[in-house]
């Protein structure tokens, strides 16, 4: 299970009742954008760090393009922090957010990001491996696009409308899962009315799991 949830508490325990509470036989990856705009980011957040305490091995977090100083500052999460705790409390998620994965590789054929691919040929697992996480997502670079590019229906290499990361089209996305042995790439990042969207000839899968957006 995939998703992503961007603050809405009450569809995380629509989820976890439609699907089953996690568990070491009922794993959860949760795909980044936990807060902002949803009301409840607070709770969101502590619910999905105490199943991620609760099992290390079996539930898993994402960096998602929201976890970072200014896009919480911009949508919410910031003054929700503030306005419940403190600024202190607020510098302690930064702090967290610096040290979530950017990126799930599991059994070895699918990757799972928060954005999408690059703008670089031939990047490998281990490029993605040596990424120096612990700091606020830089404006371009693997880490940048890993957290904000989006696939295109064209081929080849675009400009991204939100003036940061790529857009990245079929063959690229192609190549990318050939040279890494790759069945496909899941990512989030865009809203999906149906919940998912399947694009690239079934390669790239996109998950959006806040119907209440």
């Amino acid at each position: 299970m995939r998703l992503q949830i961007h603050g809405q508490f009450f569809d995380l325990m629509n989820i976890f009742k439609i699907n089953g509470l996690p568990s070491e036989s009922n794993p959860y990856l949760f795909n980044g954008d936990f807060v902002d705009r949803g009301s409840f980011s607070i709770e969101c957040i502590f619910t999905l760090f105490g199943f991620k305490l609760l099992y290390p091995d079996h539930f898993f977090l994402a960096r998602g393009n929201h976890e970072s100083v200014t896009m919480n500052q911009m949508y919410g999460f910031t003054g929700e922090v503030i306005a419940k705790y403190s600024s202190t409390m607020s510098d302690m998620f930064t702090q967290v957010y610096n040290w979530l994965p950017l990126c799930h590789c599991i059994n070895d054929r699918v990757l799972v990001m928060h954005g999408g691919l690059f703008s670089q040929d031939n990047v490998s697992l281990d490029d993605l491996r040596k990424i120096e996480r612990n700091r606020q997502p830089p404006d371009e670079g693997l880490m940048c696009e890993l957290l904000w590019s989006d696939p295109q229906p064209q081929i080849g290499r675009g400009p991204s409308k939100r003036g940061v990361g790529i857009q990245f089209g079929p063959d690229v996305t192609e190549a990318f899962c050939q040279f890494n042995k790759l069945d496909y790439v899941v990512r989030s990042h865009e809203v999906k009315h149906l919940g998912y969207e399947e694009a690239h000839n079934g390669k790239c899968i996109t998950v959006f799991s806040a119907p209440n957006y």
